[in-house]
């Protein structure tokens, strides 16, 4: 029996290859899986001219998964050190990369990531478009010229595309009438505000979706519907243009779905802590329990060098209350392109986010790592303590700059080493 997608492949009761891969991994079994991709809920982004790809499932009742961005600009030109990027956040176990290149040859660079990538790659062919066609005005770049490139990225093997859809020329009128603190922070939502503003014309995304959805079956592409309108400060949270283009979203998606595409839904940005429940809740609701992709969520404005650490403890909040896919915030966020030590930090920071979560959720064997690491201290057992570790390199470190006279304790405590003296009292109490 033969398919067009994985959605189609599920519906038709059909086990492929990358789910397969997904069974080894989760905590699921394969009826539930095959259902959950055939009513959406779960997708496995996996383009069909991505040959060495792993297959991975965001969605309902999975792990967390968490997305590293990278990419060159006009700034910044350094391929080798992209490259060297992507393997390090594949050695720190991302789930997927995505490349918002702006500058020079990105389809050689695209393509690369597909040669040497296992892990699902991302872009945002909108960025490309003037790329591609810098020597022209945003206003003058052809509805074809911007489906070349979408064809183009699918055509590489990119598994997922980031498409900003919901931001119509009635989304447009919402951003008009409602003022913001800090207007649109999206790039892609810019280019096409822009677009739109200057030509008089309705989102060519919007306007021809169809079209958008015939190259995403002819290649297996999911479409991660991108927030264009997302807030990019905490005064502008769960505004009125945020709910509008979402609620374009939550059609489209249905639209996407009888064409069997899979479909994942962009969401916050920058959302204080009070408020990240509801925009999970608000998303499910109106986006049909597609799966949701977090950019953070920040939640306060005033930690630059730092918004690793408001990213988490957003992501983590969001994730406990439906958010699915978090993508990684560095050291580096709004300040400049991340280096690979700011690669680290930004992983390992989404990572515990995504465990703590999932933790909160009962997600099937999530705690049993966390009480295998409390065993291990237990025993005052360092080689699994660190084997355990979410980052054993940094861990190892720290407890080798600092050797206390018995081994068997750390340096902070010594003598006064807690589990060593009780556990020494409950012995004698035997």
């Amino acid at each position: 029996m033969t398919y067009t997608t994985q959605m189609d492949a599920a519906k038709k009761g059909i086990l492929t290859k990358q789910m397969s891969d997904v069974l080894k991994d989760e905590f699921i079994s394969k009826e539930d899986l095959l259902e959950g991709i055939a009513n959406g809920t779960i997708v496995i982004p996996a383009n069909k001219n991505h040959k060495n790809l792993r297959g991975i499932a965001i969605g309902k009742g999975l792990k967390t998964k968490v997305n590293v961005n990278l990419g060159v600009s006009q700034d910044k030109f350094d391929i080798e050190l992209e490259t060297n990027k992507v393997m390090k956040a594949i050695e720190l176990k991302a789930d997927a990369i995505m490349d918002l290149s702006t500058y020079g040859d990105t389809e050689s660079f695209r393509k690369k990531l597909v040669e040497i990538s296992p892990v699902m790659l991302g872009t945002v062919p909108m960025y490309d478009a003037l790329v591609q066609f810098n020597h022209k005005d945003v206003k003058d770049i052809t509805v074809d010229e911007i489906f070349q490139v979408v064809e183009q990225h699918a055509e590489n093997g990119i598994d997922f595309l980031t498409i900003h859809a919901g931001l119509n020329k009635y989304a447009v009128e919402r951003v008009d009438k409602n003022p913001r603190l800090t207007h649109i922070v999206s790039r892609g939502g810019a280019i096409l505000y822009e677009w739109i503003k200057e030509t008089g014309n309705e989102n060519p995304f919007y306007e021809h979706f169809g079209r958008l959805l015939e190259i995403c079956k002819k290649y297996d592409v999911t479409l991660s519907l991108g927030d264009g309108l997302r807030p990019g400060s905490i005064k502008d949270a769960t505004d009125a243009p945020q709910i509008q283009e979402l609620i374009t979203l939550g059609e489209l998606t249905k639209e996407a779905w009888k064409e069997n595409v899979q479909v994942m839904i962009e969401g916050p940005g920058h959302v204080p802590l009070n408020e990240i429940a509801a925009n999970m809740q608000i998303q499910k609701k109106l986006c049909h329990g597609a799966p949701f992709y977090v950019l953070g969520p920040l939640v306060t404005d005033i930690a630059p060098g730092y918004d690793h650490i408001t990213s988490a403890i957003g992501g983590a909040i969001a994730a406990t209350y439906g958010a699915d896919f978090l993508c990684y915030v560095t050291p580096a966020e709004h300040l400049r392109l991340p280096d690979l030590d700011d690669i680290k930090e930004g992983v390992i920071a989404s990572r515990i986010a995504a465990h703590a979560a999932d933790i909160a959720k009962g997600i099937k064997g999530a705690i049993e790592w966390d009480n295998a690491m409390s065993k291990a201290r237990e025993e005052l057992n360092w080689k699994d303590q660190f084997a355990l570790a979410i980052d054993p390199e940094k861990a190892i470190k720290y407890r080798e700059s600092q050797m206390p006279e018995d081994e068997e304790v750390c340096a902070m405590c010594g003598d006064f080493c807690a589990v060593k003296r009780s556990k020494r009292v409950a012995k004698k109490d035997k």
